[in-house]
């Protein structure tokens, strides 16, 4: 495989890193690409356009996008989280495929707008339902996009690095830690955090019984 043809592919694709094209991110889907794994219309984000440069690099014919994996959209949007319905679970954090989400266990979470891709991977985890898309104004020239493309690649990269030396420390802790017979293990992070949210989805269920009990309108936030 060609690592300067990945590099010039990858160059080409929008750096969402959403996965629409059926790879975890746009280098996968890079490589996929220069070894014929993949086809050159496979990527929403990047549109006709993309397949269009895709097509002149490879010097092949055009093609019209897949719709299979998607449509484009034709606003930049990037998640919006509603602050009053977070419940600090985590799991829109740890979808994100460029860290844009900002908080901790049990506390607001938030999003950087300046770094979000609009990839939607966060929202289909929330328990809550409180992500949304936005749209935001975008008047960058070709510059500022390729600049914007360039730095979610980073943090892209960055987050993969991340990832791979937390499992790697967590498995050189699992060595250190003694063996706990199954009936005495503690819950497990992923059951704690099933019990917060439960718990959280609880409240709003009681939260909307009482409002019709008494008459009271439900707030739209507290819809189902």
């Amino acid at each position: 495989m060609n690592p300067l043809l990945i590099e010039e592919i990858d160059a080409l694709l929008p750096q969402t890193q959403c996965g629409k094209c059926g790879f975890s991110g746009c280098w996968p889907y890079a490589e996929a690409i220069a070894a014929g794994r993949a086809d050159i219309n496979q990527c929403p984000p990047g549109g006709q356009e993309g397949i269009e440069k895709l097509a002149q690099l490879l010097d092949v014919a055009p093609k019209p996008l897949n719709t299979l994996h998607g449509f484009p959209r034709t606003d930049k949007v990037v998640a919006w989280i509603d602050e009053q319905l977070c419940i600090g679970c985590t799991f829109c954090i740890r979808a994100c495929p460029v860290d844009a989400i900002v908080g901790a266990g049990k506390q607001m979470h938030t999003v950087i707008a300046a770094e979000c891709t609009g990839c939607e991977l966060c929202i289909a985890p929330c328990p809550m339902d409180c992500i949304s898309l936005v749209p935001v104004d975008e008047n960058r020239h070709d510059a500022g996009k390729k600049q914007a493309a360039d730095n979610a690649r980073t943090r892209y990269q960055f987050r993969l690095l991340r990832l791979e030396r937390e499992k790697q420390a967590g498995k050189a802790e699992s060595k250190l830690k003694p063996v706990v017979p199954a009936e005495k293990n503690l819950t497990t992070a992923d059951e704690r955090k099933r019990a917060i949210v439960q718990a959280a989805l609880q409240r709003a269920a009681t939260a909307r019984s009482k409002a019709a009990h008494n008459h009271l309108p439900v707030k739209p936030h507290e819809r189902s």
